[in-house]
């Protein structure tokens, strides 16, 4: 039009900055839940108030978008999450108020708490396509898809009698039952160190690839295990991403491995990482950078993670957090993967493994079934 013949108008100054605003925007949705990066953020907290001082009624923009947004959430039945948007809190929670203190940590898994328990198949296939079909176009390296299996609590054992059971048949994994009134009751047996120290020594590792045991391999520690390009594949993003951690914390290590290791009835590929700390280094910095890591959460670990909490189903609660003793000598803190709540009516399972590329859902599915397994012993005398 002739507004545009002579230059200066408002709409000539604001159409750059709507049509930035209106990409983050748009890529926040598509990437799944709605809300931009923080640096996105921030750029169109910049634009939106450049645009109200030049010409208000161009943040009509913004109004669309949330729209579109709450129509999103809605149309996929993710009300509660969107419930707790509006109220300003995060999905990315802290530990519950009173679960951590001098003598331990019990810290949720910073990952999705809507959805609902018990997923069937059908949801599962249904994660693992849209998954899948953004690994194939390369957003990400690796995403890790978890599922919670239901189970009956007849009665039969108690949570105590759970927990002998477990200390007795896996001698090797950290062993925990775990009751707040927050949390509720939990039992978990995890391989997984997440850091473990006496404050002069450190260690933490990189634990991935997931392989069952049958008949004589089950007497053995999986010496004839041969690991598919898979799982080693999926461990060395996870032992890069655990170097890589040290590196930016200017921390020198040792790094050994990986090694097959048993745990329950399952191997894992296994790297260790030994270091010590410097007193620039805060035992808090140092567990921001390693969890989640790409053995729960995928890569890369910001963009992988946003998407997991819009995209999976099942909730994951305290399953992928960590937990363990500290006291002042010494620090055990360890990743939550085989873990069940105890409920007074039912058992709720959980499990999740690495996704790739080259996956396939059936073999991911059967890999969860026999993680779960570690639990599912437990419950038959």
């Amino acid at each position: 039009t002739r507004l545009f013949n002579f230059g200066g108008n408002a709409e000539e100054l604001c159409f750059p900055m709507l049509t930035i605003a209106l990409y983050f925007g748009l890529k926040a949705i598509v990437n799944g839940d709605g809300l931009p990066e923080k640096t996105e953020a921030l750029i169109c907290g910049i634009i939106t108030a450049a645009l109200f001082w030049i010409k208000y009624t161009f943040c009509g923009l913004y109004a669309g978008l949330a729209a579109a947004v709450l129509i999103m959430y809605l149309a996929e039945g993710r009300i509660k999450e969107l419930l707790r948007l509006m109220d300003g809190i995060s999905p990315l929670q802290p530990p519950p108020e009173g679960g951590g203190h001098s003598a331990g940590v019990l810290c949720e898994g910073s990952l999705p708490l809507q959805g609902e328990v018990g997923g069937s198949r059908a949801s599962y296939a249904a994660d693992f396509a849209r998954f899948h079909h953004e690994l194939q176009a390369g957003t990400y390296q690796k995403l890790v898809l978890s599922r919670c299996a239901e189970e009956p609590n007849t009665g039969d054992a108690t949570p105590v009698e759970l927990f002998i059971r477990a200390c007795r048949l896996y001698p090797r994994l950290f062993i925990a039952l775990v009751s707040t009134p927050q949390a509720g009751t939990w039992l978990t047996a995890t391989p997984e160190i997440l850091l473990e120290g006496d404050h002069q020594l450190w260690r933490t590792i990189a634990l991935a690839g997931t392989m069952q045991l049958s008949g004589d391999d089950l007497n053995g520690e999986g010496e004839q295990i041969h690991w598919s390009v898979k799982n080693i594949q999926e461990q060395r993003y996870v032992a890069s991403y655990v170097a890589d951690c040290l590196k930016r914390l200017g921390i020198d290590y040792l790094e050994t491995g990986p090694q097959t290791v048993r745990a329950a009835q399952l191997v894992h590929l296994r790297s260790d990482f030994t270091f010590a700390l410097d007193q620039h280094v805060q035992l808090c910095d140092l567990l921001a950078a390693l969890h989640p890591t790409p053995a729960v959460c995928g890569l890369p670990k910001d963009e992988a993670l946003r998407f997991i909490i819009g995209q999976e189903h099942s909730p994951r609660r305290y399953y992928s957090g960590y937990m363990g003793p500290l006291s002042p000598s010494s620090t055990h803190l360890y990743v939550s993967l085989r873990c069940m709540q105890i409920e007074p009516s039912r058992y709720l399972l959980y499990a999740g493994g690495g996704i790739l590329k080259d996956s396939r859902e059936p073999e991911e599915w059967q890999e969860t079934e026999s993680k779960l397994l570690t639990m599912r012993s437990l419950l038959t005398p």
